[in-house]
């Protein structure tokens, strides 16, 4: 199976599309794939404890359920530019959640198999 890394690009201000990413990446890891997801932008929020139980989305499966999946089976990232200019250092992030950067990201998906997503 290939590997998958997926870029959240946005938070609550595009509640729909923040949560195809994460129901996405979700999805991918429980069946199996390695899945890395990127929180950049307003999304670099949901790898602080609190954030994802308070994101809302009617008919959506509950956004801190598929982070916990892939905590759980893959790997999350935030990205480090936006957690500096929103303050967030790793001692803020959830355990399990990292901070890298863009270097980091284009290692990832130059990788043999690997499909990159933007969302």
């Amino acid at each position: 199976m290939r590997s998958l890394r997926i870029k959240a690009t946005c938070g609550a201000e595009d509640a729909e599309r923040c949560n195809q990413a994460f129901t996405v990446a979700a999805a991918a890891a429980a069946a199996g794939a390695d899945v890395g997801l990127w929180l950049t932008g307003e999304a670099a929020w949901f790898g602080v404890p609190g954030r994802a139980e308070a994101f809302t989305l009617p008919h959506a499966a509950p956004l801190a359920d598929l982070l916990a999946t892939l905590v759980e089976l893959g790997q999350v990232t935030v990205c480090t530019q936006c957690a500096v200019r929103r303050g967030i250092t790793e001692g803020d992030l959830l355990p399990g959640v990292r901070i890298a950067g863009a270097a980091t990201f284009a290692e990832e998906i130059l990788g043999d198999g690997v499909q990159a997503l933007v969302y």
